[in-house]
C-alpha cells in the first residue's frame, strides 16, 4: 500500500457534547455524527493543555507543552511561540517526501516572521497567526502577502481553501493539511441561515443558539470537504483525524452564558478537570484501518498523534528527539491494546505554577490541583484588541517585553484525587480516603514538572 494522504482537522474549544449524536439533538451535526459512523472514535481522547496554543505545540511535535515553550495564549508577550528550536511533524513529513499545508489558526508564533508556519515544515500556509479572529472582518497571511475580508464567512473561507489546496496538490507526491478551523472560538458570529434554525431555542441561552450555528456552519463545511475527498478520488487512502484543541468554554453568567452540555464532564476549558482536557477525536482510513471501531475505553493523548501518524505512514520517528507520545498505531488497528503512561496537565498565565491547575493520571486514578481564578487572570488583557485588528503594531514594535504584571495569588486549595473509570463526572473526591496514593501521585506530578521546566528553561524564553 502507498502512503496515505494525511488530513488532520483541529477545531478549536469543541467538546464530546457538541456532537449531536451525543447530545440527543440539542445541536445539529450530520455529517460529523457520520463521520463517527465511518471511523474510529475515541472516547477517551485527551489534549495536552487546557488551551489552545500549548495543545497544538504538543500535537506538532509530539512533546508536552512546557518542552517547546508555547505555554499561555498571551502572543503580544510571545508566550504562545513554538521555540525554534522545535521540529513539527510537518517537518518530518516534507522530508519524506509530503506536501504540506496548513489553512487556518496558527497561535504559535504571530507577529515575528521566524515563527511563520512557512518556516516549521510547511509548503503552502493560509492562516492568521493569532489566537482569535472575526468572522467576517478577517486578516490573514500567505508568505509575504497580507489578504483582507472579501466578504466570505471565515469558516466558508478555510473550507474554499482547503479545497484548493487538494485540487492543486502535486499528484504524484503524499499530501499532510492540518486544517486548523477557529470554529467555535468566540468572537460569536455565525450567518444567518444557520442562526434561523436556534433562534427560537427558548431551551438556550442567547451566546449558545449562536454557538450552535457556528457548530451547524462548521459541521456542513466539514460534510464540504469529505465531499471532495471523495470526488476527487481520495477516499480510501487519506487518513483523515478530526480533533478538537480544548474543552469548550463555558460561562459568564446569564443570557451571555456558554454553559452547555458536554456529557457530564466536569469543569471547561481553561481546567484540567476532564471538561477542559478530555477533547472529541476520530479517525478515518478506509484502506488501512477497520470500519467502525471504537476504542472505548483506550486513554490517548495529544502528544501520541505525531508518532502515531508517523507510524501509519511507514515513517520512523526520529530517534533524536525526546517525545513524550508514544505511537498507538496497533491499537487504532485494534491489533492490542493502547499503551496507557502516567500523563500530567499543568496550565496558567505567564509562567507554569505546578501548585495550581495541574493534574496526573495514572490508569484509573488521577489526582487534580484545583484552579484559582486569580492564577488564571490576564491584568494586560487591553492588547487582545490590538492582537486581533491591528496586529501590525506588534510586526513593527516587537512584543511587550515588560515584567509581567504581578497578580496576588491565595495559597492552593487541597488536593482532589478521582477514579476516572467509576466516576468519568469528578464529583467523589477520596483523597481523604486514599492519601498514600495522593502522596504517591503528587511525588510523580512534582518530578514531571521538574523535568519539563528543565527544557523549557533551555527555549528561548530564557
Amino acid at each position: 500500500m502507498s502512503r496515505p494522504n494525511i488530513i488532520h482537522i483541529l477545531v478549536d474549544d469543541l467538546g464530546y457534547g457538541d456532537f449531536s449524536c451525543f447530545n440527543n439533538g440539542l445541536s445539529e451535526t450530520p455529517n460529523l455524527d457520520q463521520f463517527i459512523q465511518e471511523g474510529t472514535c475515541l472516547s477517551q481522547h485527551y489534549t495536552s493543555s487546557p488551551v489552545c496554543n500549548p495543545s497544538r505545540a504538543s500535537l506538532l511535535t509530539g512533546r508536552y507543552p512546557h518542552r517547546t515553550g508555547s505555554i499561555d495564549t498571551l502572543e503580544w508577550r510571545g508566550l504562545e511561540r513554538l521555540d525554534l528550536s522545535e521540529v513539527t511533524i510537518a517537518d518530518m513529513l516534507r522530508r519524506e517526501g509530503y506536501r504540506t499545508g496548513l489553512i487556518g489558526k496558527w497561535h504559535l508564533g504571530a507577529f515575528d516572521p521566524r515563527y511563520k508556519p512557512e518556516n516549521r515544515g510547511f509548503d503552502d500556509a493560509i492562516c492568521f497567526r493569532g489566537g482569535m479572529h472575526d468572522y467576517y472582518d478577517w486578516r490573514l497571511e500567505s508568505g509575504d502577502r497580507v489578504m483582507r475580508s472579501d466578504g466570505r464567512y471565515l469558516t466558508d473561507y478555510w473550507t474554499d481553501e482547503a479545497i484548493n489546496f487538494l485540487q492543486h496538490r502535486p499528484k504524484k507526491d503524499p499530501f499532510y493539511l492540518h486544517l486548523t478551523y477557529n470554529a467555535p472560538h468566540t468572537p460569536l458570529q455565525a450567518p444567518e441561515e444557520d442562526m434561523a434554525v436556534f433562534r427560537d431555542r427558548e431551551d438556550l441561552s442567547e451566546a449558545v443558539r449562536t454557538l450552535y450555528a457556528m457548530i451547524r456552519r462548521l459541521d456542513s463545511n466539514v460534510g464540504r470537504l469529505l465531499e471532495n475527498v471523495d470526488r476527487l478520488g481520495l477516499r480510501e487512502n487519506t487518513l483523515i483525524i478530526f480533533s478538537s484543541d480544548n474543552g469548550p468554554q463555558f460561562g459568564p453568567e446569564g443570557d451571555s452564558t456558554l454553559d452547555r452540555f458536554n456529557c457530564e464532564l466536569h469543569g471547561a476549558k481553561g481546567s484540567t478537570y476532564e471538561g477542559g482536557i478530555r477533547v472529541p477525536a476520530v479517525i478515518r482510513w478506509p484502506a488501512g484501518l477497520d470500519h467502525n471501531k471504537t476504542a472505548d475505553d483506550g486513554f490517548f493523548h495529544m502528544t501520541d498523534w505525531l508518532p502515531t501518524i508517523l507510524s501509519l505512514a511507514g515513517i520512523d520517528a526520529p530517534k533524536d528527539i525526546k517525545l513524550d507520545g508514544v505511537d498507538q498505531s496497533a491499537a487504532i488497528r485494534g491489533e492490542t491494546d493502547i499503551y496507557e503512561p502516567k500523563r500530567c496537565w499543568q496550565w496558567n498565565r505567564y509562567d507554569p505554577l505546578i501548585e495550581y491547575n495541574a493534574a496526573i493520571r495514572d490508569g484509573d486514578w488521577k489526582l487534580v490541583r484545583p484552579f484559582l481564578p486569580e492564577a488564571l487572570a490576564v491584568p494586560d488583557i487591553k492588547w487582545l484588541d490590538v492582537s486581533m485588528y491591528n496586529p501590525e503594531h506588534f510586526i513593527e514594535n516587537g512584543i511587550i517585553t515588560d515584567p509581567k504584571p504581578h497578580i496576588d495569588i491565595p495559597a492552593p486549595p487541597p488536593v482532589e484525587l478521582y477514579n476516572i473509570k467509576q466516576d468519568p463526572s469528578e464529583q467523589n473526591n477520596l483523597a481523604q480516603s486514599y492519601p498514600d496514593r495522593v502522596a504517591r501521585l503528587e511525588a510523580d506530578l512534582l518530578a514531571w514538572f521538574e523535568d519539563v521546566s528543565s527544557d523549557l528553561a533551555k527555549t528561548s524564553r530564557s
